[in-house]
């Protein structure tokens, strides 16, 4: 009876220990959002977003079709990381008039900007984004 009831002990001991690692490693690996861009506006009614995460995943969408998540190759993340070091955001931009403008908007170290015409520092970093939509957004 006793050796039962060491075996009962052991497996129960090892059952939590497993049960109390498993929550700690995913608490340790919370992945968050690094720069999110979305496009939208002009006459095709334009509705695209990127996120990139900071595990070098993305998240892709548009207008029509699912939404796809899928991860970088190292390469095209270290590319964007490069060009987020000279990322300016600087301030929003008001709307022009007339109906047929692209709205960018970036997401980037807490802060959201919004603008119409991309400067210097956004334009690499839109570039590169907009790479990541068309190279791995595919409906299936």
């Amino acid at each position: 009876m006793r050796i039962w009831q060491t075996g009962a002990v052991s497996a129960l001991a090892l059952g939590l220990g497993i049960g109390v690692a498993v929550p700690a490693q995913a608490a340790a690996v919370q992945v968050r959002p690094l720069v999110e861009l979305r496009e939208s506006g002009g006459f095709a009614g334009v509705n695209d977003r990127v996120v990139v995460y900071t595990n070098g995943c993305v998240r892709l969408s548009k207008r029509t079709g699912p939404v796809v998540r899928k991860c970088v190759t190292v390469k095209e993340w270290r590319g964007l990381r490069a060009k987020l070091t000279h990322l300016r955001l600087g301030r929003n931009q008001a709307q022009p008039q007339g109906a047929d403008h692209l709205k960018y908007t970036l997401a980037y170290k807490g802060r959201t900007v919004t603008r119409y015409t991309l400067t210097t520092s956004w334009a690499p970093v839109v570039s590169r984004m907009e790479k990541l939509l068309q190279r791995y957004w595919a409906p299936d």
